[in-house]
């Protein structure tokens, strides 16, 4: 079957199958490779402002309520890209839309390394922050043109890829932050992005799998409206007061427009997320574990830096450097890369569900275990890697689950409806444990500080949160085949199926021609 009439009759545009003399397997690698490096660059970006946050402040001529906006932006524009460029890639070419989120993260990186500005970093900081759409874009691409032997490795890779930028991301951002103008953090980035947009360009193919109808212009604005009303409530709510009218009036807003935006995705002919689709046992509690798990990663994130850098005075910190924090935390982040390998292989044996158990069993287990092992360096390394590699398992089989209950014409936007689940988790972990830390501390001088109590409550939270999402995957109905190219009927309403030739070639890929389309992808190019 050729892999172009699955595109709805468009044309997978110019890629690497102009070259001649390299096999399939080269090729499919060479791919992977590519698109990892990418996912790493990314989530890299969220990490990279980290060590600045102390001197924020100073370096952009504000206070330090404004200066938080530098973060709070990033966060607020990553989680309406997620959806909306995932439901753009689905109708326009998942290619197309990775790179013109890479070139607009390359102009936010620009902008914030011309300028000492509040409001210019801001907008830079904005434009990056939908450079994290590339992520689930990149999973749906080898979806579509992958062998299904190398696909679950390849989707567990890239989900990794979360926790290697953003192990890296802490003591680069420390050692530039520490020995060169911080300006250099963002020419750096916006250098390494437009590499790898150029690699991308020769190394990955346009996906031919293509969804059908138009844009939903008014769901994709609801939806960015409801969506900002909401993380803007959780993540500033510490700071204007959980009572607060403007806190309050927030999460009322967002309430009342996501409910309107559901009732207007339900009735429309081809919506932004298909709520049916979404509403599916498998996809609904594969993102409620995913936001859950979200939560319960971060957690950790927030903890164990603190136990690092909290002077060894009060009892229970550690005494270590920005710089040593981020050395001693860099492998926890580099353990979901570990376990990338040993996930791909459960998967395929056992199933996406048994590796989202086992993922979220070893995440409790190491929370629980933080509570006496939090007293040395070392015993923070291995609280962290314990549970990075939970998360690693959990993440590596996220996709699949998702891949595997929906069309593979709405691969991208199912994928970046579950990037958002998680973004949102990872936000209310910021506030929940922030809260505690905040209220539960000692003196220290003339300062205040999280009280060893306070640490374990959040060490607890988090081992919740775990066990939580560890019961929300046991729900998930449990599937004869792990790969995302099974059977999976096209459940779209007629309107929004390919017709004629174009038809038959989606609709045999839907339903999983034991990925023969995805096989053809990549051997037509070699």
């Amino acid at each position: 079957m050729d892999a172009s009439e699955v595109s709805n009759g468009a044309s997978p545009g110019p890629g690497p199958d102009s070259g001649a003399g390299t096999d399939a397997p080269s090729r499919a690698s060479a791919i992977v490779a590519v698109l990892a490096a990418v996912g790493v660059l990314v989530s890299l970006m969220q990490t990279l402002m980290v060590p600045l946050i102390p001197v924020l402040p100073k370096l952009l001529h504000s206070n330090a309520s404004d200066a938080s906006w530098a973060i709070t932006a990033t966060l607020l524009t990553g989680a309406v890209a997620n959806p909306v460029f995932g439901r753009l890639g689905d109708l326009f070419g998942k290619r197309r839309m990775l790179l013109l989120s890479g070139y607009i993260l390359v102009a936010g990186s620009l902008v914030c390394a011309l300028t000492d500005s509040l409001v210019p970093i801001v907008a830079g900081r904005a434009l990056q922050g939908l450079g994290l759409a590339i992520i689930p874009l990149g999973i749906s691409i080898m979806r579509d043109l992958l062998p299904p032997k190398r696909l679950i490795p390849a989707m567990a890779l890239m989900s990794s890829s979360l926790g290697i930028g953003g192990a890296l991301g802490l003591p680069i951002a420390a050692i530039v932050a520490q020995n060169l103008d911080w300006h250099v953090l963002f020419w750096g980035s916006a250098i390494a992005t437009l590499i790898l947009m150029a690699l991308v360009t020769v190394v990955v193919p346009e996906s031919p799998v293509r969804g059908s109808g138009s844009f939903d212009l008014p769901g994709a604005v609801a939806l960015s409206a409801g969506l900002v009303a909401l993380l803007l409530a959780v993540s500033k709510g510490s700071t204007w007061g959980w009572s607060s009218a403007t806190t309050l009036g927030l999460f009322g807003a967002a309430v009342a427009v996501l409910l309107a935006w559901g009732r207007w995705e339900t009735r429309t002919k081809a919506p932004l997320v298909d709520l049916r689709t979404s509403a599916r046992r498998p996809v609904l509690l594969t993102n409620l574990s995913s936001t859950v798990l979200g939560f319960a990663m971060y957690a950790m994130s927030l903890i164990c830096p603190q136990i690092m850098q909290l002077p060894r005075a009060t009892g229970h910190g550690l005494g270590q450097s920005l710089l040593a924090t981020g050395l001693w935390m860099a492998p926890a982040g580099l353990m979901m890369m570990v376990v990338s390998p040993f996930a791909g292989r459960l998967i395929t044996a056992r199933g996406p569900k048994a590796a989202l158990l086992s993922g979220t069993a070893v995440m409790t287990v190491g929370y629980v275990a933080a509570l006496g092992l939090m007293g040395s360096p070392v015993g923070v390394l291995v609280i962290a890697c314990s549970i990075s590699g939970g998360v690693g398992l959990a993440y590596a089989a996220m996709p699949t689950l998702i891949m595997a209950s929906v069309p593979a014409s709405e691969g991208a936007a199912a994928n970046g409806l579950n990037t958002l689940m998680r973004s949102i988790g990872t936000s209310t972990a910021s506030a929940v444990i922030g809260v505690v830390l905040a209220n539960m501390t000692i003196s220290f001088g003339t300062t205040q500080v999280p009280s060893l109590t306070g640490l374990r409550v959040g060490f607890l939270i988090g081992a919740g949160a775990a066990l939580v999402a560890f019961l929300v995957a046991l729900a998930i109905p449990a599937r004869k085949s792990a790969a995302p190219t099974s059977v999976v009927p096209d459940q779209r309403s007629p309107h929004d199926r390919p017709t004629g030739a174009a038809g038959a070639a989606a609709g045999s890929v839907a339903e999983g021609t034991a990925g023969a389309a995805a096989t053809d992808a990549v051997e037509a190019r070699a």
